[in-house]
């Protein structure tokens, strides 16, 4: 088996002290579909709003939080993300030589509340909608927990 340089990286979060809340859901949330597939250059370009050719091709610009950070400096950015990573809501797992974005587990808690919630959401614009039936195929690829949560989510709404 031939050795692969690794890609290296070095993380700093310039002097940030704490992120508020709505922050690291935005980051967690930008990164959910970059989870193994990409890293912190990537996930800054999501959050800064780049329609970069790679953003376009895996469809990145239709993130609920493309553009999030729009108005800040992309160093700024990466400080952020790094800060995350730091204080374990993500991780950089090796694939090869490169070094691509994980949930630790306080980040994953974090993000299937949210990817919950916006399922709920998606749930109610469904029933509204006069498409019948419901394509719920798109579910299979979630991961049990989350399912689970949403159920409980669905459950605890009380509506039928």
């Amino acid at each position: 088996m031939r050795h692969q340089n690794r890609i290296p990286f070095h993380l700093d979060p310039k002097g940030i002290r704490r992120l508020p809340r709505d922050e690291i859901k935005a980051i967690l949330r930008g990164a959910d579909d970059l989870i193994l597939q990409g890293g912190r250059a990537l996930l800054v370009k999501v959050l800064k709003g780049s329609h970069a050719k790679e953003i376009l091709k895996f469809g990145l610009d239709k993130s609920p939080v493309h553009g999030f950070y729009r108005s800040l400096p992309a160093e700024d950015v990466l400080a952020r993300i790094d800060w995350m990573i730091l204080h374990r809501y993500l991780a950089i797992e090796y694939d090869g030589r490169l070094p691509l974005l994980v949930y630790a587990s306080d980040g994953w808690d974090i993000e299937k509340d949210t990817r919950s919630d916006e399922l709920l959401r998606e749930f109610d614009t469904m029933i509204t909608s006069d498409v019948r039936p419901f394509d719920m195929a798109y579910l299979k690829d979630r991961t049990r927990d989350m399912i689970w949560l949403l159920l409980d989510k669905v459950e605890a709404t009380h509506d039928a």
